[in-house]
């Protein structure tokens, strides 16, 4: 089949771009990187890898453009596709070239708006990819990770020790002695009617 012309081509160009964008393999490995910082560049030039490997190439196969699909993934991803999708996009690729090589601008605007059908459920292959990837929505600690609050000790004879600070307490006022101060605080006498401050054990 000759390669197709100028407009043809540009019929291909916009299949070949479709094609790409709406395979999930691809996207995931671009969306993770696994080519590297310059995964997007990548798949820019696999596009156009594509369109000349087709001109370049008379009569294509569908097992010759998988080959190099797989190549290439293999190559400048570093991914194997594994999921059946290196067949389907590589029939998709030869469909197209046979429309623009004859000008069907129908079969391809057909094709295209097929591809287009596939965005949403691309789109939220891709967000939950990004999703599983965030610090922010790895999973929770397990309970059992963390440790138990420690109840307060319990004071055997709480209720007789509370009677006996009473009784204490009691027998400064009949004395004119002032009550001692609670736990943690300090009496500063110093100044005209004393005050309490913060002792060593307040905090």
């Amino acid at each position: 089949m000759a390669a197709p012309g100028l407009e043809e081509g540009g019929l291909f160009a916009r299949g070949v771009r479709a094609v790409l964008g709406g395979w999930a393999a691809l996207q995931l490995a671009v969306a993770h990187g696994f080519g590297g910082p310059q995964s997007p560049e990548k798949a820019t030039w696999l596009a156009g890898a594509l369109q000349e490997f087709f001109a370049q190439n008379a009569e294509l196969g569908e097992e010759e453009v998988e080959e190099f699909l797989a190549e290439v993934m293999d190559n400048e991803f570093d991914t194997a596709v594994e999921d059946g999708s290196l067949r389907q996009v590589s029939r998709e690729l030869v469909t197209l070239f046979a429309q623009a090589s004859r000008g069907d601008a129908g079969g391809v605007g057909e094709a295209l708006g097929a591809l287009a059908r596939r965005g949403p459920a691309l789109r939220a292959a891709l967000a939950t990819a990004h999703l599983e990837e965030s610090p922010a929505h790895a999973p929770p600690t397990p309970e059992g990770d963390t440790p138990p609050r420690t109840p307060p000790p319990h004071q055997e004879g709480g209720e007789e020790s509370s009677e006996e600070e009473e009784d204490e307490e009691e027998e400064a006022m009949e004395c004119g002695t002032p009550p001692p101060p609670p736990d943690g605080w300090t009496l500063d006498a110093g100044g005209p009617g004393g005050r309490l401050g913060l002792g060593g054990g307040g905090r």
